[in-house]
C-alpha cells in the first residue's frame, strides 16, 4: 500500500476497456514506417511482395502439397520445392532452408564439427545483435573456438597454423553490422578454400544479408553474395532471408551436395525446419529473382531503388499537404535513409525528408513523436535537432492519407 487514493468506478471503467482494446488489437501492429531504416529490426525487418503475401495466405488457408509427391503418391520432401530454385540463383549443388539464419549455422556447425575445432578469424568472433554471438554458437554447437589473428589483421598462415588432426571446419563470418577500417587484413573465401583443399578442411561462411543484387549497383559498398561464396568453392553458406533478400524471416543454407546431406539428416534440421507459410513466402520471393523483377517487386529493393527526385515529390506533396494545419511549421531537408538490418553497416542513401518544427507543441519532438505512435496506425519517425523527420523512402504511398491524418492530429 502506498497510501494513494483508491481509484474511482470511472478510471476503473476506462482502465478496463482499455484493457480490452488492448487484447483486441491485431498483434504485431502494423505501423507505418516513416524512418528511413529500410530494413527495420524492431519493425519486423523486410516487408514481403505481393505475390509472397499472397503466397503465405494460400499456404495458410489450406492443404497443400507440402510434403507430398503428387508425382509418386507418396511422402515427399518440403526442401524439394525450393531446390531447383536456389542452385539456379546461386549456382550451388544443393540447398536447405530453416526457419532462421542462426539455426542454419547452429545446425551446419552441430552436422559438421561436434566435439571438433572451428578456427575462426578473431575479428570474425562477432557478436551481430539480439546476444547472438559466433562463440556462443560454436559452444551449443559441441565444437570448439579456436581463434586466429588479431582484432585487425588475420592471414592464411594464421589458419594453417592452427590446423590439427581434431580440426573440423574453418568458419568465416562477414561483419555485418559494424566496420573496421585502417590498417586491416582479412582472408578472402577463395583462399580459405585453397587451404582447405588442401588440408581436408571444409569451408562454411555466414554471409548474413543475403543480397541477390549487386548493391554497388545502388550506390552503395559492396555487400557479399551467396553466389561468391558458391563460386569461391565455399562447402557451406549461410544467409538470411528477411534481411537483403527481401523475403520472410528463414535461414537459407547453400553448398555441395554431400555437406548439405550431412545437415538434412542431423536431427536439428527437423527442430529447425522452416513452417509451411515462410516456405511459400520465400519461394514466391526467389521468383522475383529468376523474373529479373526483384528490383519493381520487392519491397526493400523498390525503395533501395527510388530516385531522389522522385522521394522530393513526395516530400514536397507531404509539406502542402501539412501547411493546412494550425501550428505547424515544415520544410523539406536533405537527408540520408539507412540499409539497417544488419547490413551495409555505415551505408546510407540520399534521400529528401519532411522535417517538422516542433517547437510551438508542448513537449516538442518527443511529444509529437509520442502522438505519432498513438495513431491509428502508430507512426514511427524520427528526431534530429529537436525536429522531427519523416522519410518517403520507407513509406508506401498507399500509406500517405493515413500518415497526413496522424500528423494533423498530433498537432492539435
Amino acid at each position: 500500500m502506498n497510501g494513494s487514493a483508491a481509484p474511482t468506478i470511472d478510471q476503473v471503467a476506462s482502465a478496463t476497456r482499455d484493457a480490452l482494446e488492448s487484447m483486441n488489437r491485431p498483434a504485431p501492429q502494423p505501423v507505418i514506417n516513416a524512418t528511413g531504416v529500410v530494413i527495420h529490426t524492431n519493425l519486423g525487418r523486410a516487408p514481403l511482395s505481393r505475390a509472397a503475401s499472397e503466397a503465405a495466405i494460400l499456404a495458410a488457408q489450406g492443404y497443400s502439397n507440402l510434403e507430398f509427391d503428387l508425382g509418386s503418391g507418396r511422402r515427399g520432401s518440403r526442401q524439394a520445392h525450393l531446390q531447383n530454385i536456389l542452385q539456379e540463383l546461386t549456382g550451388a549443388e544443393a540447398a536447405l532452408v530453416v526457419n532462421n539464419n542462426a539455426s542454419a549455422v547452429l545446425l551446419g556447425l552441430s552436422a559438421l564439427a561436434a566435439g571438433k575445432e572451428v578456427i575462426v578469424s578473431r575479428g570474425e568472433a562477432v557478436e551481430i545483435g539480439g546476444g547472438f554471438r559466433v562463440p556462443d554458437v560454436l559452444s551449443q554447437s559441441g565444437a570448439i573456438l579456436v581463434d586466429v589473428g588479431t582484432t585487425n589483421r588475420t592471414y592464411a598462415r594464421d589458419y594453417e597454423d592452427a590446423i590439427t588432426q581434431n580440426t573440423g571446419a574453418f568458419l568465416k563470418a562477414h561483419a555485418s553490422n559494424f566496420r573496421v577500417e585502417g590498417f586491416t587484413a582479412a582472408v578472402e573465401p577463395g583462399e580459405l578454400v585453397e587451404l582447405g583443399a588442401r588440408k581436408d578442411v571444409p569451408v562454411l561462411h555466414d554471409v548474413g544479408s543475403g543480397s541477390l543484387l549487386l548493391t554497388e549497383n545502388y550506390g552503395l559498398a559492396h555487400e557479399p553474395t551467396p553466389q561468391e561464396s558458391v563460386a569461391a568453392g565455399v562447402g557451406l553458406t549461410f544467409f538470411s532471408g528477411d534481411k537483403l533478400l527481401g523475403g520472410p524471416q528463414a535461414g537459407i543454407v547453400v553448398g555441395t551436395r554431400d555437406l548439405v546431406n550431412r545437415l538434412e539428416r542431423h536431427p536439428l534440421a527437423r527442430a529447425f525446419r522452416i513452417d509451411k507459410m515462410s516456405l511459400a513466402s520465400l519461394i514466391a520471393t526467389l521468383v522475383h529473382y529468376l523474373r529479373g523483377e526483384a528490383e519493381r517487386e520487392i519491397p526493400i529493393w523498390r525503395m533501395i531503388s527510388t530516385p531522389v527526385q522522385l522521394l522530393e515529390e513526395r516530400a514536397i506533396s507531404w509539406q502542402k499537404a501539412v501547411q493546412e494545419i494550425p501550428g505547424v511549421h515544415a520544410r523539406v531537408d536533405d537527408s540520408r535513409s539507412a540499409i539497417g538490418g544488419g547490413s551495409l553497416p555505415g551505408e546510407t542513401l540520399p534521400t529528401r525528408v519532411l522535417s517538422l518544427d516542433c517547437s510551438t507543441v508542448a513537449g516538442g519532438a518527443q511529444q509529437v513523436m509520442e502522438r505519432l505512435r498513438k495513431a491509428d496506425p502508430p507512426v514511427i519517425a524520427r528526431i534530429e535537432d529537436d525536429r522531427v523527420l519523416l522519410d518517403p523512402r520507407t513509406v508506401s504511398t498507399r500509406s500517405d492519407e493515413e500518415l497526413l491524418q496522424a500528423l494533423t492530429n498530433s498537432f492539435k
